[in-house]
This record gives structure tokens, C-alpha cells and sequence, in this order.
């Protein structure tokens, strides 16, 4: 389901699961006992496992820096506070988006939440003591650049970009040069198609297949770049 729907069909739902109430998007509906249409959404706990294993660590008591305050980034902050990461900043071009985002989950998690503007000091000063850096925006595929400073970044953070067309952005790449760990979205999408999967079909572990069926994509993708 594309992004510009996860709010509308919340809408045209019997049910909306309360994960999906808090971050504010359904992206995936399944059909319940009665008939009814439920909706749920896989972007947190999709990002979750994808990150937690580009990271090699769980995300409980990590630094998080977050660029982007759209429907990605909500689950992206969400998954991290409900993973109970120690801090999270988010970081937006315009800060009101940053803030409002904050506002939604500020009673979310013993972790600290805190907006600014991506241009803002507050936001470098996050990624220099960052366990993680995700970049939860466009730019990257539909939009040139980087929304992340990678030289700032401790040897030890993770690069995680949202983004998985093209495979390899200028983030990641940068990230790369720097001998940092760094992940592209597919991973996430894997964990998503399988766990939308087995609400459909009750059946489980399917990442598997969903990698391999995600990999001639991407490698078709890589030889048009």
C-alpha cells in the first residue's frame, strides 16, 4: 500500500490495532473472523528486526538519530522507543514537522524524545554520540544528497537507510568509506512482506523467501545505477 493511502484506509477500517492508531498509518489490512477489515501496520516492527540486525545488537538502550518526520519516521520512532532506545532525535528540514512528530509519541517509552531542524547544531551534536543513523527521508531516491553527516558519526554507529532503490546511496556509500556498518531498506521490507505474510496465511518464517524474492529487484536495480 502506497504511503499517501496508510492514513486514508485507516479510515475505511472496522478496526484500526493500536500500534497502528499510535504511529498514525495502516499500511497492511487482513480480514478477521467476522468479516470484518482490520488494519495493521509492518513498518515498525519490520524496521525493527531489519535494524536490530544491520546493527548486530538490539536497539534497548541505543542512541538514535532519525532525519525525516513523515510516515516512515513515525514508525521508525516508534519501533525505537517501544524497543526502549535511550535517546531519540528527530531531525526535519522544518522543525514544526519534527516537533509535531515528537508530540505524538512523548508518552511513549522511558526513552528521551527530542525535534529540531536537521540545520539545527542539536542535530550534529545527536550523531555524534549516535548508535544509530537513519535516514527515514526521500532524498537519497527522489531527491539528491544526504540528510546525514557521516563524518561526525562514532566509528561504532550503524547507517541505516530507509531507502532501497537504489541499493546503494550516497549515504550508504559514505557510510561505507568510513568503515561504518550500513544497511539499506530492504531488509526491512523482507521482515514486512513476511509478517504480513503470516497474518494472511498463518504461516511463518518466510524471510527467507521474501529475500530471495526481493533480491533479482535489487540486482536489477544495481545494474541500472
Amino acid at each position: 500500500m502506497t504511503a499517501p493511502y496508510k492514513r486514508l484506509v485507516a479510515g475505511l477500517c472496522d478496526e484500526v490495532e493500536a500500534d497502528a492508531e499510535t504511529i498514525g498509518a495502516v499500511n497492511n489490512v487482513a480480514r478477521t473472523a467476522s468479516g470484518g477489515l482490520v488494519g495493521f501496520n509492518t513498518d515498525a516492527p519490520g524496521f525493527r528486526a531489519g535494524v536490530e540486525l544491520a546493527m548486530g545488537r538490539p536497539l534497548s538502550g541505543a542512541d538514535v538519530a532519525v532525519a525525516g518526520a513523515g510516515g516512515a519516521a513515525h514508525a521508525v520512532v516508534f519501533a525505537c522507543l517501544r524497543a526502549g532506545a535511550r535517546q531519540v532525535t528527530v531531525g526535519n528540514r522544518t522543525a514544526a514537522s519534527a516537533v509535531a512528530l515528537a508530540g505524538r509519541f512523548v508518552d511513549l517509552g522511558a526513552g528521551s524524545l527530542s525535534a529540531v531542524a536537521l540545520a539545527d547544531p542539536a542535530f550534529e551534536t545527536a550523531l555524534r554520540s549516535a548508535d544509530l543513523a537513519v535516514n527515514a527521508t526521500t532524498v537519497g531516491m527522489l531527491d539528491p544528497g544526504m540528510t546525514i553527516q557521516v563524518d561526525v558519526l562514532p566509528a561504532t554507529a550503524t547507517v541505516f537507510d530507509l531507502v532501497y532503490m537504489p541499493p546503494e546511496t550516497p549515504l550508504l556509500q559514505a557510510a561505507r568509506a568510513r568503515g561504518l556498518r550500513a544497511a539499506n531498506g530492504s531488509e526491512m521490507l523482507v521482515q514486512q512482506a513476511a509478517i504480513a505474510f503470516e497474518r494472511w496465511t498463518g504461516v511463518a518464517g518466510m524471510a527467507d523467501v521474501m529475500r530471495a524474492a526481493v533480491a533479482p529487484l535489487l540486482a536489477d536495480a544495481t545494474g541500472r545505477a
